[in-house]
């Protein structure tokens, strides 16, 4: 007989980290099987043992996949880290107490204005903006302030722009100089109507001066030298009374508590003197726009100084928020898609570790434990560097005076803990990552969970309705005005971003459709690379995703600001025809433009002051306030010198209490020449006024056109006006004029002539900056995750490569195919970058400009480098080791 065959004993399995011990069947008795326990306490709990295993080896086994996951984190920690520091410095931002530092209490006028309105279907809503202008305080509170028990001294500065030795400094009475304090180092105060007293460096006591005051020429002399700022001169205090103007009024009272008086209690008496005099501030108000006076204490005080500070505070707050949020929410994109791809990598592998026993569970907690200590690691390299970016972009603030000089942003010691803070939300976000990117292999049946499926239409759909969704939303901007077209159009740019990502296996199959062709000409490398591509859909949309991101954020931010910039120059230009520019620090003096006028050889003349006015709107049914630059001028020829283009009506009734408007700016507020338009001043004085005529330069002259006695009426930069002047062409002109107005500056050119008639928004250095570290942000994140997306997938490809080279594919044709693949990764992100970009700008540029979008060739040029670069660099250095040598080494 033969022998029977050996049969090896049955061992019982061994505990393996992908395979849990199976625990036997109960055995059936007479009476029936032993029931199992039903609940929470009969489902297969993950040991910490068996995930820790598993994370452990998969994170020592995918180094160089989790290197591209560490970077882009440590990115996102830096740039959140970063963003947290500016907001909340930003936040504590204040003006500094320094003409008022010796006051217990300071009395002001508030320097903000109020709007109320009822959005659609809830509640009146306050809206407030800032006033750059003083609010000025009437002269009759000095007398009630001094009255209150426990006021040792009230006293009432003025502040006006005095002309001395070529220029601008600042006029007070000395008594305001005790309220720094500013003692003098030499000399005595002043007396007299003709004495004065400087600053450290000005002048030396018993020197004369020559000082111009609103336009007039004066001789001091000087009786005593100061302490303090060097660009200050103080008079007595009927002098300045008379030269700073506006009877009845004074700029701010400066009160010194009696011994013994603290200041909170002395506040609380002051505070309840002025409203049971129910004082003030001076001037007509807004309906509904309270316009009573400060009590200012601490470093409150500081905001009665440097009345630039808070309006500039509040537009830094809002420029810095836009863009963390942009930041955030690339962040986002990039963290998810880059975990996903690493994942995505080790699909087989996770796979097989459901196959063969793996729980979800297990799955879940050992992917979050790899993750995590990756995250762990990059948040707190990221928190670190955090401090270095946010001071750098503090000196790219200061560099391109952004900021007025009045705004100090501190930077306390526990504002250290904001990157900390930062860095655990990036570690929530990479944890939140993988746990949605191993949710389908953690979800799958085991049998299901080693084959790849291809995307349904779930995702197809889902791709579709925001592709709709951002196509609406372009349109409603192209349709809208102001911060609605703005909101409608970023909108529209973030929808179709989405959508491209969600649809991006689909849009890759149709660039290969359209690419296929030309690339299989290149030979033996491009018939590779055609074919690799079609097949491998999915694998090149998420390479062009990031490609896709950067292109149309960068696109849409940089031509958004270029376009309003290109026109607004192409508009001064056109609308300058003056060729002298005549200016006097200390303002002109009184007949000075009908002298210039009379001069030889000019033709026309006109006074031109700068301002800034605030427009009450709704926007989409919520109350607004729009802060905007205006132009005062004298209309007589006035489109001899600087020409708006009227379309309706004429510029010849320009007088007090009318107005001319853009054409945009008419269409938004319902205005045509004979209706009425109701503006507020930068002093918080509102008007009614009259249109007179309708233009179509808006940018390039600004939105409204007003007189320039209006606009003196509300503003203390009458030293700052400016006369553009034209001219026949004569060579003796230039010396005519300044004969005209001694002492006076003449400029001749016209760049000249566009810097003093050109209107820009008072944000537009903070916007630049805002703009140039939003592009650097998106930059920085497109350069990681394009080539981090693409050396996760050549990594993943090297079997691939390995197997063509042992199937015969020669090196130098291994390296064609993989410069044509970038070369199409890069072309199709770019294209569907540029075309996601072009909808919105589109919209955004026909609302605001009436123009096509505008790109500067140098930044488009730029962007399309760094993504081919970028490109180039991710696909061929991680796949060297299989082209080198003459035999695949792995």
């Amino acid at each position: 007989m033969p022998e029977p065959a050996y049969t090896p004993e049955p061992r019982p399995p061994s505990p393996s980290p992908s395979k849990p011990v199976p625990t036997p069947e109960p055995k059936s008795t007479p009476s029936g099987p032993t029931p199992r326990p039903s609940g929470p306490a009969s489902r297969p709990r993950p040991t910490p043992k068996v995930t820790a295993l598993l994370a452990t080896r998969a994170a020592r086994a995918h180094r160089k996949a989790w290197a591209a996951v560490f970077a882009a984190l440590v990115l996102t920690s830096v740039l959140l880290g970063a963003f947290a520091l500016a907001v909340t410095s930003a936040a504590l931002g204040r003006a500094p107490v320094e003409r008022y530092a010796a006051a217990d209490l300071v009395v002001a006028g508030d320097q903000n204005t109020r709007y109320t309105a009822k959005p659609w279907g809830s509640e009146p809503e306050t809206v407030s903006a800032g006033l750059t202008e003083r609010v000025r305080v009437p002269e009759e509170a000095l007398g009630v302030v001094r009255a209150v028990d426990g006021v040792e001294r009230a006293v009432a500065d003025r502040i006006f722009p005095v002309g001395l030795g070529g220029e601008s400094v600042v006029g007070r009475p000395w008594d305001a100089a005790r309220l720094a304090p500013f003692a003098l180092r030499d000399g005595r105060a002043p007396q007299g109507p003709g004495e004065v007293v400087v600053g450290v460096g000005r002048a030396r006591t018993g020197d004369r001066v020559a000082l111009r005051v609103g336009g007039a020429d004066a001789s001091y002399r000087v009786v005593g030298v100061a302490d303090g700022p060097r660009a200050a001169v103080y008079f007595t205090a009927g002098r300045a009374r008379d030269l700073a103007g506006r009877a009845g009024t004074v700029d701010a009272i400066g009160v010194v508590a009696a011994p013994g008086v603290s200041a909170g209690e002395l506040y609380g008496r002051v505070r309840d003197a002025v409203d049971k005099a129910k004082l003030r501030a001076a001037g007509e108000r807004a309906e509904g726009d309270s316009a009573g006076l400060r009590v200012l204490t601490g470093d409150g005080r500081g905001a009665a100084e440097h009345l630039a500070a808070a309006p500039a505070r509040t537009t830094l707050l809002g420029a810095l928020g836009a863009i963390a949020g942009t930041v955030v929410m690339i962040a986002v994109l990039v963290v998810s898609s880059t975990i996903a791809q690493a994942l995505r990598q080790r699909g087989h592998e996770l796979g097989l570790l459901r196959a063969v026993g793996a729980t979800p569970r297990q799955l879940r907690g050992a992917v979050g434990r790899e993750v995590g200590r990756v995250a762990v690691a990059a948040a707190a390299v990221g928190a670190v560097l955090a401090v270095p970016a946010y001071l750098g972009l503090r000196a790219l603030l200061d560099a391109r005076g952004a900021l007025p000089d009045g705004l100090r942003l501190p930077f306390p010691p526990w504002l250290l803990t904001a990157p900390l803070v930062t860095a655990a939300v990036t570690v929530l976000v990479a944890r939140v990552s993988a746990l949605f990117a191993v949710s389908r292999a953690a979800k799958v049946r085991p049998a299901e969970a080693l084959r790849e499926s291809p995307p349904g239409t779930p995702r197809r759909v889902t791709g579709l309705v925001l592709l709709g969704v951002g196509v609406t939303a372009a349109g409603t901007a192209a349709a809208q005005h102001g911060q609605a077209a703005a909101a409608a159009a970023s909108a529209a740019a973030v929808s179709l971003v989405i959508a491209c990502a969600v649809l991006g296996p689909w849009i890759a199959t149709g660039a290969m459709r359209v690419l296929g062709a030309p690339m299989r000409r290149l030979g033996p490398g491009g018939r590779l690379a055609a074919a690799d591509c079609t097949a491998a859909a999915a694998r090149l949309g998420a390479a062009i995703t990031p490609i896709v991101l950067v292109t149309a954020f960068s696109v849409v931010q940089l031509a958004a600001g270029a376009t309003l910039t290109h026109e607004a120059r192409a508009q001064a230009r056109e609308a300058a025809r003056a060729d002298l520019v005549v200016r006097a620090d200390g303002g002109l003096p009184s007949g000075a433009l009908d002298r210039i006028r009379s001069a030889p050889g000019v033709a026309a003349a006109t006074e031109v002051v700068h301002s800034t006015v605030v427009i009450a709107r709704k926007e989409a049914g919520s109350p607004l306030l729009e802060r905007v630059p205006v132009l005062g001028v004298t209309p007589e020829r006035l489109t001899r010198t600087l020409d708006p283009d009227v379309r309706e009506g004429g510029l010849g009734g320009l007088r007090p209490g009318t107005v001319a408007v853009s054409s945009d700016r008419a269409r938004a507020l319902g205005a045509k020449p004979g209706s009425r338009v109701t503006l507020r001043f930068d002093d918080g004085g509102a008007g009614r006024l009259r249109v007179v005529a309708v233009y179509e330069r808006g940018l390039g002259v600004g939105d409204f056109l007003l007189s320039r006695d209006e606009v003196l009426r509300h503003t203390a930069g009458a030293g700052a006006a400016r006369v553009l002047v034209a001219t026949d062409g004569g060579a003796d002109t230039v010396r005519a004029v300044g004969a005209a107005v001694p002492g006076a500056r003449v400029d001749r050119g016209a760049e000249a002539v566009r810097a003093a008639a050109r209107v820009e928004p008072e944000d537009q250095a903070l916007g630049e900056v805002v703009g140039v570290t939003a592009v650097g942000a998106i930059g920085a994140f497109t350069v990681v995750a394009v080539l981090s997306t693409l050396t996760l997938i050549s990594i993943g490809r090297r079997p691939e490569l390995t197997l063509l080279r042992r199937a015969g594919a020669a090196r130098a044709q291994l390296r064609r195919m993989l410069h044509a693949e970038a070369a199409a990764i890069a072309l199709t992100g770019l294209a569907v970058g540029l075309a996601v970009a072009l909808l919105p700008l589109l919209a955004f540029s026909l609302s605001f400009a009436g123009t096509l979008p505008y790109l500067p060739p140098v930044q488009l040029a730029l962007i399309v480098g760094v993504v081919g670069a970028t490109a180039l660099a991710g696909t061929l250095p991680p796949v060297r080791r299989v082209l080198r040598g003459r035999y695949p080494t792995g």
